[in-house]
């Protein structure tokens, strides 16, 4: 158990100033104030971090305590639980805003005309961009990428060499690359 007497006189010599007074008063409550914080927090990480926190909160008002309002025990317990009940709201908040926000961007209704009327504008486009192939490219596109043929089953059906089909795909797709972003 905390010895107050000694706890008490601890805080009222850091609030004087005394920086060895108030190095025996973080070691004295230092563990108190981590499982305040811990038994709020139930995470050790932030516990740490919130017990650390809470400290430099008692150096920097040490001055403030007064002893006829409580014991210096009583007044750290006190800070401790009440940061450590502000990080857990302002967790609560902050997950509160995120599945806000996602629930309003998952609200934004679709538009099927628009949507219909776009991937029609993108089928021309990509029928326009496939005539302007030769026909060797043209040819070998479609059927990788209309047909799902393999460049083996398209070099077999175009009667070509594989590196052939390859280089005629290739030089395809980057025709039709250009063609769509010219269109854009």
């Amino acid at each position: 158990m905390v010895d107050t007497v000694s706890a008490e006189s601890l805080l009222l010599r850091a609030g004087h100033g005394e920086d060895e007074a108030f190095s025996g008063l973080y070691d004295l409550m230092s563990p108190r104030v981590y499982g305040i914080c811990l038994r709020v927090l139930r995470d050790r990480a932030q516990a740490e971090e919130v017990a650390q926190e809470v400290l430099i909160e008692v150096w920097r008002t040490a001055a403030r305590f007064d002893e006829r309002r409580g014991t210096a025990l009583a007044w750290i317990a006190t800070i401790a639980h009440r940061r450590a009940v502000d990080r857990v709201r302002a967790s609560q908040a902050a997950g509160d805003r995120e599945r806000r926000a996602a629930a309003e961007s998952a609200d934004v209704p679709a538009d099927p005309v628009a949507d219909a009327a776009a991937q029609r504008i993108e089928h021309r486009q990509v029928r326009r961009c496939l005539k302007a192939l030769t026909e060797l490219q043209h040819r070998a596109v479609t059927l990788a990428y209309y047909g799902g043929y393999t460049y083996q089953q398209v070099a077999a059906l175009l009667d070509a060499a594989v590196p052939t089909v390859k280089t005629r795909i290739r030089d395809g797709l980057v025709k039709l690359r250009d063609c769509l972003e010219a269109s854009r």
